[in-house]
C-alpha cells in the first residue's frame, strides 16, 4: 500500500500540520481522504466568513478542486462528515450540499460542535475512490 500527500494551488494553504488530502493506493484500490474544509478563499487565503450558504459553497469548491486535482471528483464521493457549529444551519447547509452532490449522493454524517477553526459555520471533509 502506498501513501501520497496532496496538494493544489488550487486549494487553500492548510492552517495546521496538515495536508491537504492523501492518497492511499493498492493494486486494485486507490481512495483519496480530503483533511476537512472551511471557507478559505484558495486565492488570498483569507477566511471569507458570510452565511452557513456562502460558507459551504466556498468549502465545497475547495473540496472540488482537491478532489478533480487528484484525478478524483464529486461524483466519485463515498463518504462526507459535516461538521456544523449550530443544528440551526442544518437545512441551509442541506440545500447548497445537494446541488453539489444531485443524485451523486454520498453516505454523510453531520455532527454539531462547539467550535470550528477561524470560528467558520461549516467544515466538510471527504473519502472518495479515484
Amino acid at each position: 500500500m502506498d501513501k501520497e500527500i496532496v496538494y493544489t494551488d488550487l486549494a487553500p494553504e492548510p492552517i495546521g500540520p496538515y495536508s491537504q488530502a492523501v492518497k492511499i493506493s493498492s493494486q486494485n484500490n486507490s481512495l483519496l481522504y480530503t483533511s476537512g474544509q472551511i471557507a478559505i478563499n484558495p486565492s488570498t487565503s483569507i477566511f471569507e466568513g458570510g452565511d452557513i450558504k456562502e460558507q459551504t459553497r466556498l468549502v465545497l469548491e475547495n473540496i472540488k478542486a482537491i478532489l478533480n486535482d487528484s484525478g478524483s471528483g464529486l461524483e466519485k464521493v463515498i463518504k462526507t462528515t459535516v461538521f456544523l457549529r449550530t443544528m440551526d444551519d442544518f437545512t441551509e447547509m442541506n440545500k447548497v450540499y445537494a446541488e453539489f452532490f444531485g443524485s451523486s449522493k454520498p453516505a454523510r454524517s453531520t455532527i454539531a460542535v462547539s467550535g470550528l477553526p477561524k470560528d467558520a459555520l461549516v467544515e466538510i471533509e471527504t473519502i472518495a475512490f479515484l
